[in-house]
C-alpha cells in the first residue's frame, strides 16, 4: 500500500471543488454530489453520496444553515457558528481532504467552510439492507429471532443491547486502501486476554489488500494464515445473543461491514459442534441434543470407511450381524459407487443453493425418488450403499458448522481411499493421520482439539454434559480471561 497523501483543507473553495473533480469524480459520478450554500457573505460546501446518507437529516442540516442568515451577523468567526448549526450528534472535524474524501464515501457529509483550515464530518449514514432477522443456518425453536445484517452499526447495536457493560469495547479500522472496509473488533476490557487483543489488532493492521469485497472471509484468510487447511480456524455466527455469550466468555469478536456473519476467536474444534437450541432447552434436554450431534458427527465422519471395511473382508463382522453387506454384486466396485453417491450428495447440496426456491422441493423429489431408486433398479448402485451415503449425509448437515462439515466430507472420502488401498491398517492409518493432523492445528496460538487434546478433564465434562447456567461460574481457561468467575462474589 502506498502512502498517504495529507493534502490540508483549501481555504479557496474551487480548489476544493476542482480537486474533487480531478480526484474523486464530481460530476463524473452521479452519486456525487455537492450542494453550494452562502452563509453570511462566505462560501459553504456540502458534498455527499447519494443513497448512503438519509436525506431527512442533510435537508434538516441545510435548513439550520441556510436559517443563519436571517439570525445572525456577518462575522470572521462562520466556521464556530456553522459548527454550532449543525444539529447533529455526531459531529467531527478533519484537517485533510483526504481524511474528508474518506468519510464522504463512507457515507457521512463533509461541510466545508471557506478560508477555515478544517473540514466538519457529520454522520448522516443511511446504508440500503435489511431489517434483523433469525439467520436460516442457526434457526432456534424457542429465542431470539434478530440476527445480525449487513451493517456494522446495527450488528454493534443489537451486541450492545444485550450487554450494557460500560467495558465492551468497539474498536473500529478501515482496511482496504480501494474499498476501505470499516472493521471493528469487540470484547470486554476486563475480561478478554489483552495479548489476545494485541494480536488481532496487529494482524489486522498489517493487512495490505485492495479491498475487502469478501469482507469476514479475507479477514480470517489473512488473521489465522489457514493456507488449504480445509478445517474452519474461526467460528461464523449470525446470532446476537451467540456473539454476546462468547464476549462474556472471554472471546475476541470481529465484526467486518457488509457481512452478516461476525467471526468469534479464538475457537476450537468442538466450539464448531456447539448450537444455541442446546441452550434454550432444559440441561437434560440440551445434553441429549448435543450427544445426538455428536452421534451425527461421528457417523458423518467414520461411518462409512467402516462400512466398506466389512464389505471388503466380512470376517471382521460379529456373527450378531452378519447381514451388513452387500448380497449380490454389480459391474461398479463398492469404492466407486460410494465415491459417486457421496459426491452425488454434494452436488444436489450445492444445487439447492443455486435453485429458487419455489423449485427446490421439486429437484428433492426429482433426487430422492427418481435418481435414487432408478440407479438401484438398473444396477448402478446397491441399496446399502445408498442407505449409508443417505446416513453420513444426514451426519453431516446434523453438523452446526457448515465450514466443519464440509471439512468432515474431505476428510471421510481420504480415510475412504486408505481403506481401500490397504483395508485393516488403511483404516488405522487414515484416523491416526487424520488425529494427528486436527491435533496440530493451532488457531491464534489455541490447541484446536482442546479440551480433549491437551486433556482438561472438567472442560471436557462440559462439552459432553450441558450445565445448567447457575453452576457454570468459571470462564473456559482455553481463553485466558483475566476475570475467569462468570458471577461476581
Amino acid at each position: 500500500m502506498g502512502e498517504i497523501r495529507k493534502t490540508p483543507i483549501p481555504k479557496d473553495l474551487g480548489k476544493l471543488e476542482e480537486y474533487m473533480q480531478n480526484h474523486v469524480g464530481l460530476n463524473k459520478s452521479f452519486d456525487l454530489g455537492v450542494r453550494k450554500l452562502m452563509i453570511l457573505k462566505k462560501g459553504v460546501h456540502i458534498y455527499y453520496i447519494n443513497g448512503l446518507t438519509d436525506a431527512s437529516y442533510v435537508i434538516h442540516i441545510v435548513e439550520e444553515l441556510v436559517d443563519v442568515n436571517d439570525n445572525e451577523r456577518a462575522t470572521s468567526k462562520i466556521y464556530d457558528i456553522v459548527h454550532n448549526r449543525l444539529v447533529h450528534q455526531s459531529v467531527e472535524p478533519v484537517k485533510t481532504v483526504e481524511e474528508a474524501v474518506d468519510e464522504v464515501l463512507s457515507g457521512l457529509i463533509a461541510v466545508f467552510v471557506e478560508g477555515a483550515p478544517e473540514a466538519l464530518i457529520v454522520d448522516v449514514r443511511s446504508y440500503p439492507g435489511r431489517q434483523p432477522s433469525e439467520p436460516d443456518t442457526e434457526k432456534v425453536v424457542r429465542g431470539s429471532r434478530d440476527g445480525y445484517v449487513e451493517n456494522i452499526i446495527v450488528n454493534t447495536a443489537l451486541t450492545r443491547r444485550r450487554i450494557r457493560d460500560p467495558r465492551l469495547r468497539f474498536e473500529i479500522f478501515r482496511i482496504g486502501e480501494r474499498s476501505k472496509t470499516d472493521i471493528s473488533i469487540a470484547y470486554i476490557e476486563d475480561v478478554a486476554d489483552p495479548n489476545l487483543i494485541e494480536i488481532v489488532k496487529q494482524e489486522l493492521q498489517s493487512i495490505k489488500i485492495d479491498g475487502l469485497t469478501m469482507a469476514d472471509k479475507t479477514i480470517e484468510e489473512f488473521l489465522v494464515k489457514q493456507g488449504y487447511n480445509p478445517y474452519p480456524l474461526v467460528r461464523y455466527t449470525e446470532r446476537a445473543d451467540v456473539g454476546a455469550t462468547h464476549l462474556l466468555e472471554g472471546h475476541v469478536l470481529i465484526f467486518v461491514d457488509t457481512s452478516p456473519s461476525v467471526i468469534i476467536t479464538p475457537t476450537t474444534y468442538f466450539h464448531h459442534l456447539q448450537h444455541a437450541e442446546e441452550y434454550r432447552q432444559s440441561p437434560a434436554v440440551g445434553t441429549f441434543v448435543r450427544w445426538t450431534r455428536f452421534l451425527g458427527v461421528l457417523a458423518s465422519l467414520f461411518l462409512l470407511p467402516l462400512w466398506y471395511l466389512f464389505v471388503l473382508d466380512p470376517s471382521l463382522l460379529p456373527e450378531a450381524i452378519k447381514y451388513v453387506g452387500p448380497d449380490e454384486q454389480t459391474n461398479i466396485p463398492v469404492i466407486a459407487q460410494l465415491f459417486i453417491a457421496d459426491l452425488g450428495v454434494e452436488m444436489f447440496r450445492i444445487a439447492a443453493i443455486h435453485t429458487p426456491t419455489p423449485l427446490s422441493t421439486a429437484m428433492g423429489l426429482i433426487a430422492a425418488v427418481l435418481i435414487g431408486q432408478i440407479a438401484i433398479d438398473v444396477g448402478l448402485f446397491q441399496p446399502e450403499v445408498i442407505l449409508y451415503v443417505a446416513v453420513a449425509s444426514i451426519g453431516t448437515f446434523a453438523t452446526p458448522s457448515y465450514e466443519l462439515s464440509v471439512a468432515n466430507k474431505m476428510a471421510r472420502l481420504i480415510i475412504l481411499i486408505f481403506v481401500a488401498l490397504f483395508h485393516i491398517p488403511g483404516l488405522v492409518i487414515g484416523c491416526t493421520l487424520y488425529v494427528l493432523f486436527v491435533t496440530n492445528i493451532k488457531t491464534l496460538n489455541t490447541p484446536y482439539m482442546w479440551p480433549l487434546l491437551p486433556f482438561s478433564p472438567k472442560a471436557f465434562l462440559q462439552i459432553l454434559i450441558r450445565r445448567s447456567v447457575p453452576g457454570a461460574k468459571i470462564r473456559p481457561s482455553i481463553v485466558h480471561a483475566k476475570n475467569r468467575h462468570k458471577q461476581p462474589s
